[in-house]
């Protein structure tokens, strides 16, 4: 994955060149992950504290997340790119005792956690190693499918195929949500701070319309009234949904 960076100068250059060698250099022993050309996040017991610098209340914006899927009691929901599988555990709480959540990463790691998460509170959410070029589900299986926070990881061409992987296992009907980040312009300190995050969290400094972006792309797999707008200064959106079978 090709990164453009923008810190070649000043006191941040040493922060990112840190984030850099831990993305690099982090390599958890007895785990073995799957095959993928995405960006493998293996430093799972810091993603929280990224994830919190970045979008402080947390548990609020997954919240928000799972509102703007318009998940719904009885729904089955698939999260992409799971991390430590807080947003599937929001999703859960929303599908109820007769719906379903499924969660997948391609970092072991993440998965650790995420199952942990999952047995002390109690959640049936099914956290499982996957990648989504390669999704391991049958057709037309979900009502929802969501990815928070991680299409950046990935290079354009396995956007794509992640996003006909995902149009694949959606019900007619169904709903695909992604969520990422946005550097928006600005100087100020905590701009800067959450560039920082950003950066930690795999994706680049710079990285306005990266959302917007993927709307061509989302739009080439398939997927019909394709909308995309602000959740706030860091994130966006993307939705569509797959045509009804008539």
């Amino acid at each position: 994955m090709t990164r453009h960076n923008d810190h070649t100068h000043g006191p941040r250059t040493f922060v990112f060149n840190i984030i850099d060698w831990l993305h690099a250099h982090h390599k958890p022993a007895n785990r073995t992950a799957v095959e993928t050309k995405g960006r493998l996040i293996r430093w799972a017991s810091l993603y929280d504290w990224v994830a919190h610098l970045l979008l402080g209340d947390e548990r609020a914006f997954r919240q928000t997340t799972v509102a703007l899927a318009q998940v719904k009691p009885g729904d089955t929901v698939l999260d992409v790119g799971c991390g430590t599988g807080s947003l599937a555990l929001v999703a859960q709480e929303q599908v109820g005792p007769t719906g379903s959540v499924y969660g997948i990463d391609a970092s072991p790691e993440m998965i650790a956690i995420a199952q942990q998460k999952a047995t002390q509170t109690e959640s049936n959410v099914t956290f499982q190693v996957d990648v989504i070029e390669r999704l391991s589900f049958p057709d037309n299986q979900f009502d929802v499918v969501l990815s928070s926070l991680m299409m950046h990881h990935l290079p354009d061409d396995l956007k794509s195929q992640g996003l006909t992987e995902i149009y694949r296992v959606l019900k007619p009907g169904g709903r695909v949500l992604v969520v990422d980040v946005e550097s928006s312009p600005g100087g100020s300190l905590m701009q800067k701070v959450k560039d920082i995050a950003i950066h930690m969290h795999g994706g680049h400094t710079a990285m306005q319309d990266n959302v917007k972006k993927l709307v061509p792309l989302v739009k080439a797999a398939g997927f019909a009234d394709v909308t995309t707008d602000k959740i706030n200064r860091q994130t966006s959106y993307v939705t569509g949904l797959k045509a009804e079978i008539h």
